[in-house]
């Protein structure tokens, strides 16, 4: 069956990148804090509207829309959809918190004097109401992981460069992204533990499955720039 994927919206790439940004970015945030350095919480309220904007433009439209059911995949609007419009909404009520905590604060900036321990506490009841929806999201992304593995999805057509080569090989993409979509569940469930219980051990995990998360799906989604592109030209 030939299909036209020149005529369908893909909006995964841009997703991808903003995705891994987010994580990164989160990470960054918090090691930031944690160590009592300068911070701009103006700054970084602009820094994860950015991806959050990104995200839950994008998502909305896929979750609404449903693009990928034009050329048969369905699933794949809800597996990339639905996930990036909640990390876009949870991105942006962050985004608000910290844009009115710099209006509270002598230039929007944490000094790394006296007082650094009480601000990081006073952060962490700030945003703790916003992660119980991202622990819940952890949930999904690990069911979505299973489904992943399960009935072998993510699979690329032969016609895609790159990842086209694996086309035979369903499992092999399959349990790439199921992975990456396992890691980010589980720093999203210990999310709201790691801040509640302020557990070293818990967070350490957090920080591991985010990191490499972060850093495949920021590459992933570059990548996809070349391969999509390629996928296009080769079907048109």
């Amino acid at each position: 069956m030939h299909i036209d994927w020149a005529s369908t919206q893909m909006y995964n790439t841009l997703m991808s990148v903003a995705t891994g940004v987010a994580l990164l970015m989160l990470l960054r945030f918090g090691s930031l804090l944690s160590h009592g350095k300068h911070v701009s919480y103006e700054g970084w309220s602009m820094g994860f509207a950015v991806p959050g904007f990104i995200l839950t433009l994008l998502g909305g439209a896929m979750t609404l829309t449903w693009p990928l059911s034009k050329v048969g995949f369905p699933f794949d609007d809800i597996i990339f959809g639905e996930p990036s419009l909640g990390f876009g909404v949870l991105l942006l009520a962050g985004a608000i918190l910290l844009w009115r905590r710099s209006k509270s604060g002598k230039g929007g900036e944490l000094e790394p004097a006296a007082g650094t321990k009480q601000e990081l506490e006073h952060m962490k009841k700030m945003i703790q109401p916003i992660t119980y929806f991202a622990g819940a999201m952890g949930l999904a992304l690990i069911s979505i992981a299973i489904a992943g593995m399960y009935f072998e999805l993510f699979a690329a057509p032969p016609e895609e460069p790159i990842s086209g080569r694996f086309a035979d090989y369903p499992l092999l993409e399959a349990t790439f992204i199921s992975g990456l979509y396992a890691l980010t569940g589980i720093g999203a469930i210990l999310l709201p533990f790691s801040l509640a219980k302020g557990n070293v051990i818990v967070a350490g995990i957090m920080r591991i499955c985010w990191l490499i998360a972060g850093i495949a799906f920021l590459l992933f989604g570059a990548l996809n720039y070349f391969t999509h592109i390629g996928l296009i030209i080769h079907t048109m």
